[in-house]
């Protein structure tokens, strides 16, 4: 066969390279030659790292998911129909995905935000070009007046997809309408959500996409100077930016624009519009009072528009399209799509990209195979510390931004945490307090010291130390911070406590008045056992780190409560079910 029609990809996002797709990378150039290797960026099958596509002629696509480096080799060979490729020591041939999998995860999916991924090498710009990049652009500056730009964007219905969902055409049209020829514009790559990864991807995958989102921006508002704030935690995506505004600039793209990385020290506040331009100016990361709002006086004093990574990526497929074709998309309030980090007890996590209108449940059962270890699907812990855990009984809640917040929830930058029937909602509810404790600035006393109240009282129902009135006292707490905090990180803190307490109020008085925990979770209020199940094959003896379960091959072991840490190694290294967790 024709070998210049034959591709071979192989995905190195971060999460490949984690999962070693480099060496992957390696075989598949010894094997069949760098010109049939190409680098691409993560299509979002994060769960199948590393991931290999073979593309042949006339578009024929086999998937590969979990490769090594011996079956690397064995792809090339199989794909290249050569006798003469080396099979190294050992290797089983790689089985390629069923179109029944691929469909299962891709099939539901509307790809906009992430077309490109996965699909082009992200430090080509060719690649980019050949697939319409920077038509846009020049779509703007030649054939749309600014007016024209702003009208489609207020169109399409684009809102920001950094949380607070505010329509962005209409964000656009203000700074248009702000005084003065110095404006800037902000690209906020600040992802800082636990189990959030859309930006990083994005970035990583296509970088030249939110560049183009970015310049069409500030061609919007007449701005001719911008800045991309990306968390220094996201090296590979600070590296891609910068070579991509460094090929950019060299082909003339950005002509007249001047756009910057500034790298952020990683504080979750400063994901908050006023403490990202705080932060940008060299002061520590700290919200402002509003008004006046960034798009009147911003970055050094100037009207300033920011936008979050999705919500540029989204902007010149608009463009390229239409709004029409946009807004054809979700419901009537929440229009396109969303982009999802589907992480947490799933059987396929990953980044997908629905239209806004499906249901959670698509998301969770269809799209990520359902709840992993057969266990039962209990709730999502829907965006992140400032969302709330909604539960498996509202499941066929459809992904909007109303119909969320009816739940008591928010759409967030997307993060999608699923959780099982061994979560329990108390601790999850401290786990995202802790860490929104632990992220506040410390500039308003209703964040300072009401979260940490807030977290004093779940510390002691996980450990069952609750007092009568903790829960009447935990959403009074709740009440205060969210009325009174500065910023919107205060505000939305107590969501999760909120949620919680609402539709899993029962486990909160198991904590307090029984002393237990239901779901078996919460160190302090369970304990190990070993049932007549065990045959003695010693293998939770010998994952115990503590020594609290004595090595006795062929002999019923015994747990030591006094040295037992509750790690749960034993129950999970146990493979006859013999290790039994009781909450008494």
């Amino acid at each position: 066969m024709n070998r210049g029609a034959l591709e071979i990809r192989v995905g190195l996002g971060s999460c490949g390279i984690a999962s070693g797709a480099e060496k992957v990378r390696d075989a598949l150039q010894r094997a069949a030659g760098e010109g049939i290797v190409k680098s691409v960026g993560c299509n979002g099958m994060c769960h199948r790292e590393p991931f290999v596509e073979v593309v042949e002629a006339g578009g024929r696509t086999t998937r590969y998911g979990n490769v090594t480096p011996e079956g690397a080799r064995l792809i090339a060979r199989r794909h290249l129909r050569t006798r003469f490729l080396p099979f190294g020591r050992g290797g089983v041939a790689p089985v390629a995905l069923s179109a029944a999998v691929s469909e299962g995860y891709l099939g539901k999916q509307k790809r906009i935000v992430l077309e490109n991924c996965g699909e082009i090498d992200p430090l080509r710009l060719d690649d980019y070009l050949a697939r319409g990049g920077y038509e846009a652009l020049a779509a703007c500056r030649k054939g749309f007046s600014a007016e024209q730009v702003i009208a489609m964007v207020t169109e399409s219905g684009l809102r920001g997809r950094g949380g607070a969902g505010f329509p962005t055409g209409r964000k656009w049209s203000l700074g248009r309408a702000q005084p003065g020829s110095v404006k800037y514009v902000i690209c906020n790559g600040d992802e800082g959500d636990p189990g959030a990864f859309m930006d990083r991807l994005v970035l990583e995958s296509d970088p030249h996409r939110v560049i183009e989102g970015l310049a069409i921006a500030a061609c919007a508002i007449g701005a001719e100077e911008g800045f991309f704030y990306i968390r220094a935690e996201y090296p590979q995506a600070v590296r891609y930016i910068r070579e991509a505004l460094r090929q950019a600039g060299e082909r003339g793209l950005l002509a007249g624009l001047r756009f910057e990385v500034r790298e952020g020290a990683g504080a979750f506040v400063c994901g908050e519009e006023t403490a990202l331009i705080e932060s940008l100016e060299g002061g520590r990361g700290m919200p402002r009072l509003r008004p006046p709002y960034p798009v009147e006086r911003g970055f050094r004093g100037r009207p300033t528009i920011i936008n979050n990574v999705e919500t540029l990526a989204c902007v010149p497929w608009i463009v390229r399209h239409g709004a029409a074709a946009f807004a054809s998309l979700g419901t009537a309030g929440s229009r396109g799509t969303k982009v999802f980090a589907l992480a947490g007890k799933i059987r396929h996590g990953g980044l997908v990209e629905v239209p806004m209108g499906v249901t959670i449940r698509e998301v969770v059962e269809e799209i990520g195979g359902g709840i992993k270890d057969n266990r039962r699907f209990k709730a999502v812990q829907l965006g992140g510390p400032s969302g709330g855990c909604i539960p498996a009984s509202l499941a066929d809640t459809p992904i909007d931004y109303d119909a969320l917040a009816q739940t008591g929830a928010i759409m967030g930058s997307g993060g999608l945490v699923v959780l099982d029937d061994r979560d329990c909602m108390v601790d999850i509810a401290r786990f995202f307090l802790r860490f929104t404790q632990a992220e506040s600035c410390g500039k308003c006393t209703f964040c300072r010291i009401g979260t940490k109240r807030m977290l004093e009282i779940l510390e002691r129902l996980s450990e069952g130390r609750g007092r009568g009135d903790d829960l009447e006292k935990l959403e009074a707490l709740a009440e205060y911070v969210s009325r009174a905090s500065l910023c919107g990180l205060g505000q939305t803190a107590p969501n999760p406590v909120l949620t919680t307490l609402r539709y899993f109020r029962e486990e909160y008085e198991a904590h307090l008045h029984q002393k237990r925990c239901p779901a078996g979770s919460c160190p302090a209020l369970i304990r190990y056992r070993v049932n007549d199940h065990c045959i003695g094959c010693t293998l939770c003896a010998q994952v115990c780190p503590t020594g609290a379960i004595s090595f006795r091959p062929h002999e019923k072991h015994s747990v030591d409560e006094a040295l037992c840490t509750r790690c749960d190694m034993c129950r999970r290294a146990c493979q006859d079910d013999a290790v039994e967790v009781l909450s008494p």
